[in-house]
């Protein structure tokens, strides 16, 4: 199993950036899927989710509005595009992928915020 996360890097405040996640070694089409965002000295929080077939998706309050998340089952990738982004959307982003039987994470990505 395998969940790769690209598209991180250091933006300007009110820039963009698509983080995409590459999934591997199980039925994609079968799991939620979700971001998480961690950054130094607080817990993890869940970014925003979308479920197996795409067809339902649920955000934090804080990214509302600025941040998409999307799927392709026929690739097995799920997106984040984020606009709009501040300071403190900075942070290590991390895909996961949710059934009732298993949960997979990848490795994370760094976002940065800053002029």
């Amino acid at each position: 199993v395998q969940l790769v996360e690209s598209g991180g890097g250091l933006v300007q405040p009110g820039g963009s950036l698509r983080l995409s996640c590459a999934a591997s070694g199980f039925t994609f089409s079968l799991y939620a899927m979700s971001w998480h965002r961690q950054s130094p000295g607080k817990e993890r929080e869940l970014v925003a989710r979308i479920s197996s077939d795409g067809g339902s998706t649920n955000y934090a309050d804080s990214v509302k509005g600025r941040f998409t998340i999307s799927r392709d089952n026929a690739k097995n990738t799920v997106d984040l595009q984020m606009n709009s982004l501040e300071p403190e959307d900075t942070a290590v982003y991390y895909c996961n992928a949710n059934s009732k039987w298993n949960s997979y994470w990848g490795q994370g990505t760094q976002v940065t915020v800053s002029s």
